[in-house]
């Protein structure tokens, strides 16, 4: 018994050496979790609480400004999400930017924190005019003041200047769905229409007439498909909806395959008739549709970080290397920087989009007028989740955002910001040696990309603001999505292509807006422009022959007038932001302007509503900066385009004088669209974009890349030492990656209409 308990202890004492043997050889194998971040002490630059006066306001901020102003009696606001026009509905509040000197004495000199104050838009349906106010300071005790006169130069701006709010299409949609009852039998048979089960969906044209005061819209109806705005029908229909009182409203044209009708029951006689070409209702399979044609088999190449995330988001404030700044995402424009840093030295007070255009082109009523303004609508308004993966990589960080627009309560935006580092996939310099002497120096081009993208009606546009380690900063947009299109009618391909069955693609232009607020070593700055031209020169040692030669033209402009860059005059290829201070060598320090943009042309300035969208007249124009000029653009651009409340050329035209002031360039990019047959389902984002650049020139005595902790070197015989080439021993930092799970709230935030 005593043997056979010896054998059975020496049997699994050899068992257990096994086991732990291989579990050994296992382990040896496995690789550490990569680290998420780096340690807050390894950060080169520090995170600091005065970023919080450029904060978006909170979740607690945006319902205590909302309770405050319903409390107010004498303002009658209604509390209901879907309120009528003719009642009062609180449709917009957001953060007011604090005066740009109180900011720098707070952030510079250690003065007052700025009062932290809202803006609060009403539409007073029961009056019928619109106010604006300002409410604060937050937390509190509130206050509110009128500011629509000292913002706009009048008392009260004009009701039919209001955006478009649910409530009112709810009750669009409730006189469409009377209307459809009386139509039936005609939309049935020319497109299959089943009411409450196959419905056809409105979109809408902008603007909404054709002078000042018009509230009168033609619709555009598609099938009920997702992705709809490639499935026009043919059908469209002119609502007048001026009056706050719903009962007044009116169908005052029909459009049905290119024929006209003054009225409903005009349409519904001429069809029964059979005096009418008629739309025979096909069944089409969805083109439309995004999900893939395959199933998915493939996973592309993930990003992940060997030693950490190098950048750090603390509240609204990121620091990332030499970098820090601050960031927001209004309702309206969307997304804004703030307090630009390089080094410690601040670059720019302000870089932020300010608005988004097209002009459109069609035969048929629902395309021909319409020139979307969205900042109108709210670019930032429609930031909905981003997806891991696809819209950002896996591995980013996520920030969440609220906002309060044309709702009755604060509504959070779950992962709308994301900010990653991300390598370029070339290198940001290199040089092979191979004459004389052999080396290899280079450094691969990662940045720090802060996105957010707003999926307005049929458009997506990617938002990136990018943060290069050579001082460089980039603002640049994608666009992606679905065309707008329009029924195949005689006459219609001078407008587009067709893309599909009796599917146009109409040709449209796209133009985004851009207030860079450069600050070059302080506020007082010129405005520089370089260019070449080629000089005949006699050779020294040959004065009988000439040659030309490139040679550098530098100019000064010093008025606003001179300074504003029109699209169809040339412009100087160098445009600079300037101090008075210079670098080693003797030049002014300075930044470029460099604009990525292949533009359409401009509306031309004789038509009615160019001036809702004059900033779109000029590449470039730099102003004296004021802060009562702090957009370009207004909500009310879209809806009042024929007199608009904000015109970007009025301020150039006063023509101050731009020498030693501070200074803010207002930029220009974007794209001719002729859609074609591969931007069915959707636009890519390949070739689709435009933006600016922010360069340093002659800023630093050198690139300061050169200091960079990814700068790479090595000569012949150290091709395998580490101490200036980390990809030497990549294998030692080798780790797996660490992933949170796959999670999606997007469909949280999007719009409902009861």
């Amino acid at each position: 018994m005593n043997s056979l308990l010896k054998y059975l202890l020496i049997l699994v004492g050899l068992i257990s050496v096994i086991i732990n043997i291989v579990l050994i050889c296992l382990n040896s194998n496995r690789l550490p979790k990569c680290s998420m971040s780096w340690p807050q002490e390894s950060l080169q630059v520090k995170h600091s609480d005065k970023s919080l006066v450029f904060a978006d306001l909170t979740a607690e901020e945006y319902n205590s400004v909302r309770d405050y102003m319903w409390a107010q009696k004498d303002l009658k606001i209604s509390r209901s999400f879907t309120a009528k026009p003719s009642e009062n509905f609180l449709f917009l509040i957001d953060l007011s930017l604090p005066r740009k000197a109180d900011v720098l004495r707070f952030l510079d000199a250690n003065g007052q924190k700025p009062a932290r104050e809202a803006t609060v838009v009403v539409f007073n349906g029961e009056r019928g005019y619109i106010k604006e106010y300002l409410v604060g300071p937050l937390p509190g005790p509130l206050q509110h003041r009128d500011v629509t006169q000292k913002k706009y130069n009048t008392p009260t701006l004009p009701f039919t200047a209001r955006t478009v709010t649910i409530g009112e299409y709810v009750e669009l949609f409730k006189l469409l769905d009377k209307v459809f009852q009386k139509l039936e039998k005609p939309l049935s048979e020319s497109f299959g229409y089943i009411r409450k089960k196959r419905e056809l969906l409105p979109f809408e044209c902008m603007p909404r007439g054709i002078k000042s005061g018009d509230r009168r819209t033609w619709i555009s109806f598609f099938r009920d498909f997702n992705g709809m705005y490639i499935h026009p029908v043919g059908f469209e229909m002119l609502i007048n909806h001026e009056s706050a009182n719903t009962s007044h409203w009116t169908i005052d044209r029909l459009m049905y395959n290119g024929q006209y009708f003054e009225s409903i029951d005009t349409f519904i006689v001429d069809y029964e008739a059979g005096s009418i070409k008629k739309i025979v209702n096909k069944d089409l399979p969805n083109y439309a549709s995004l999900k893939p044609r395959e199933k998915p088999t493939g996973l592309g190449p993930q990003q992940y970080y060997l030693q950490g995330k190098r950048y750090s988001v603390k509240n609204n404030q990121v620091v990332y290397l030499d970098w820090s700044f601050a960031f927001g995402l209004s309702s309206l424009t969307g997304m804004r920087v703030f307090d630009i840093r390089f080094k410690g030295d601040r670059i720019a007070y302000e870089l932020s989009v300010q608005e988004a255009m097209s002009v459109y082109g069609s035969v048929t009523p629902g395309m021909m007028l319409t020139k979307f303004l969205d900042s109108s609508i709210g670019i930032g308004r429609f930031a909905h989740e981003l997806v891991r993966g696809i819209d950002c990589p896996y591995a980013a960080t996520y920030v969440d955002t609220y906002r309060y627009i044309d709702t009755n309560a604060t509504q959070r935006f779950r992962n709308s910001i994301c900010v990653f580092e991300h390598d370029i996939g070339r290198p940001l310099r290199r040089h092979f040696s191979d004459f004389f002497h052999t080396g290899y120096g280079g450094m691969a081009n990662s940045a720090l990309v802060i996105r957010t993208i707003t999926a307005i009606g049929n458009y997506d546009y990617i938002w990136d603001f990018i943060f290069y380690q050579s001082g460089s900063v980039e603002a640049k947009v994608h666009a992606t999505g679905y065309i707008s299109s329009s029924y195949k009618v005689d006459g219609n391909l001078k407008y587009g292509h067709q893309v599909a069955e009796n599917v146009l693609g109409n040709i449209h232009t796209h133009f985004i807006n851009f207030k860079v607020d450069l600050d070059i070593l302080g506020v007082k700055n010129i405005f520089q422009t370089k260019d070449m031209i080629y000089e005949e020169v006699p050779l020294p040692w040959m004065p009988s022959e000439k040659a030309k030669i490139p040679q550098l033209v530098e100019q000064q402009i010093r008025t606003e007038k001179k300074a504003a860059m029109l699209h169809s005059a040339k412009t100087p290829r160098y445009l600079h932001i300037a101090s008075n201070q210079t670098n080693r060598w003797g030049h002014q320090r300075s930044y470029r302007l460099q604009v990525v943009s292949f533009a359409g042309d401009h509306l031309p300035e004789s038509e009615s509503v160019e001036k809702s969208m004059s900033w779109a007249r000029y590449k470039v124009a730099i102003t004296k900066h004021k802060d009562e000029e702090q957009t370009s653009s207004s909500l009310y651009s879209q809806n009042y385009m024929w007199s608009p409340f904000v015109d970007f050329s009025k301020y150039i035209e006063d023509d101050e004088v731009i020498d030693n002031e501070d200074l803010v360039a207002w930029v220009t990019a974007g794209f001719l669209h002729i859609p074609h047959a591969e931007d069915i389902p959707n636009t890519v984002t390949v070739g689709n974009g435009g933006g600016v650049i922010l360069r340093p020139h002659n800023y630093f005595d050198e690139d300061p890349s050169i200091n960079s902790p990814d700068g790479v070197y090595f000569n012949q015989g150290s091709e395998s030492d580490c101490e200036y080439n980390k990809m030497a021993c990549l294998e030692k930092d080798q780790c797996s990656s660490t992933l949170e799970p796959f999670t999606y709230h997007g469909f949280e935030g999007v719009m409902k209409f009861e």
